[in-house]
C-alpha cells in the first residue's frame, strides 16, 4: 500500500473520519453529499468560492456554470449548510486531496497555486468545514480582488495565463454587491411581524428567557440612551417593564439567540435560533460570553433569578464589559467583532453609564 493511500484509508481517529468526509462526494457530483440536517452538505475547491462571487457580478450570471447555478441554490436555501475546502495539497494533507476532476484548464499547477493562495489569504487549512455564510463573509472581507490570485501581473509562460474573466471586474462587482447577493437578508415584514408577537408575550409573560451576554448590551443601550421602541431587539422593552412595573420579573439564562429577547434581530436565523453577526459566526463569541458571565456570576444555563437580584448581581461581579467582551483576535476571525475590539482595553463607557444609572433606579446602591 503507498502512503497517500494508507493516509486515506487508516483507521486513524480524525484521519478516518475525514476520509469519510471527503469519500461522501462522488467524482459525479463533486459539489454536494448526502443530505444533513438543515439541507446538504457542500465540498469545494477553495478557487470555487472565487467563482461564486464573480458569477454574481457578472452581466451573463444568469447563465452561470450549471455547478456553480447548484451550489449557488444550496446555499440560498440554506445559508449554513456546511462546506468543505478541497483541494490538492499533497503532502501530510494528502488525506483530503479531491483529485483533478474540477480543474480548468488552466493547467494542473495553475489551479494547486490558486486554490493554496486562497486558504494561505482566508487562513484556513485544506480539508477545513466551516457555515457557507462565514466562509463567504469571510471571503468577501480578506479578498476584495482577485488580481494575484486568478491572473498575474506578468505573464511568464502558457502554463501561467490565468483565467480569461480574472481581468473583466466580475469578481470586484461581485464583492461591491456584498453577501446579499448570495444570501437574502431577513425581510422587514418578517422582523416586523416578530417584533410584534414577542413584544406581546414579553408584556404577558411571568418569567422572561433570555441569553446571559445581552444583559450587558441593555446595560449599555440603556446607558447610551436606547428606549423603545428599538426594532432590533426586545432589551430595551425588557429594562422598561423592569423599571416601570415587574422589578421581580423571573429572567431565565437560555442560550443561543433566544425568541423572546432577540425575535426581531437582523442577523438572527429563526431555524437554528442562531446568531449570524460575527462574519456568520457570531454565535461562536457570543456563546463564549454567555459562558465567560455564568462563570463570573456563579450561574449556568437554566438559572432564574428576580431581576432586581440579577441585576444586583451583574453590577456587583462585572463593573466592566472588558473581560466579557473584550477580544484579542485579529480581524478578520470569526472570534472578533467591533464590540469585542472597542472593549478590548477600557470597556464599554455606556456599560458603565447605565449601571450607575440602574442601580440608582433598582435601588441598588
Amino acid at each position: 500500500m503507498k502512503r497517500r493511500e494508507f493516509l486515506q484509508t487508516a483507521n486513524l481517529g480524525g484521519v478516518a473520519c475525514l476520509g469519510l468526509c471527503a469519500s461522501a462526494v462522488g467524482a459525479d457530483r463533486p459539489f454536494t453529499s448526502a443530505p444533513q440536517t438543515g439541507g446538504s452538505a457542500l465540498k469545494l475547491r477553495p478557487y470555487q468560492l472565487l467563482c461564486l462571487v464573480c458569477s454574481v457580478g457578472g452581466e451573463d450570471s444568469g447563465t452561470c456554470d450549471e455547478k456553480l447555478r447548484r451550489v449557488r441554490d444550496v446555499i440560498r436555501e440554506n445559508p449554513d449548510v456546511p462546506v468543505t475546502l478541497a483541494c490538492n495539497a499533497g503532502d501530510v494533507y494528502c488525506y483530503q486531496d479531491p483529485g483533478t476532476q474540477d480543474d480548468t484548464p488552466e493547467g494542473r499547477d495553475y489551479n494547486r497555486k490558486r486554490d493554496l493562495d486562497v486558504l494561505t489569504i482566508l487562513n484556513l487549512e485544506p480539508g477545513c468545514t466551516m457555515p457557507a455564510r462565514a466562509l463567504l463573509l469571510t471571503l468577501l472581507k480578506r479578498v476584495p480582488t482577485v488580481a494575484g490570485i486568478c491572473a498575474y501581473g506578468a505573464v511568464t509562460s502558457d502554463a501561467w495565463k490565468g483565467c480569461p474573466k480574472a481581468t473583466s471586474g466580475n469578481y470586484e462587482k461581485g464583492v461591491k454587491k456584498g453577501i446579499t447577493a448570495l444570501i437574502p437578508p431577513r425581510t422587514e415584514k418578517e422582523m416586523r411581524e416578530e417584533k410584534k408577537k414577542s413584544i406581546e408575550t414579553l408584556a404577558r409573560a411571568k418569567e422572561v428567557t433570555t441569553r446571559p451576554h445581552i444583559l450587558l448590551c441593555a446595560v449599555c443601550q440603556y446607558g447610551g440612551g436606547t428606549r423603545p421602541p428599538y426594532p432590533a431587539d426586545n432589551l430595551p422593552e425588557l429594562m422598561e417593564l423592569i423599571l416601570t412595573k415587574k422589578p421581580d420579573l423571573l429572567i431565565k439564562m437560555a442560550r443561543s439567540a433566544d425568541w423572546m429577547m432577540c425575535a426581531p434581530c437582523p442577523v438572527r436565523v429563526p431555524k437554528l435560533n442562531a446568531c449570524v453577526n460575527v462574519l456568520g459566526s457570531g454565535g461562536l463569541s457570543n456563546e463564549k460570553r454567555d459562558l465567560d458571565m455564568l462563570q463570573k456570576l456563579g450561574l449556568e444555563f437554566g438559572s432564574t433569578m428576580k431581576a432586581r437580584d440579577l441585576f444586583r448581581l451583574i453590577f456587583e461581579r462585572i463593573p466592566s464589559t472588558k473581560e466579557i467582551c473584550g477580544r484579542e483576535n485579529v480581524m478578520p476571525s470569526i472570534w472578533w467583532d467591533g464590540c469585542g475590539e472597542s472593549n478590548r482595553t477600557k470597556g464599554n463607557a455606556n456599560y458603565e453609564k447605565g449601571r450607575r444609572e440602574l442601580m440608582e433606579k433598582l435601588k441598588l446602591a
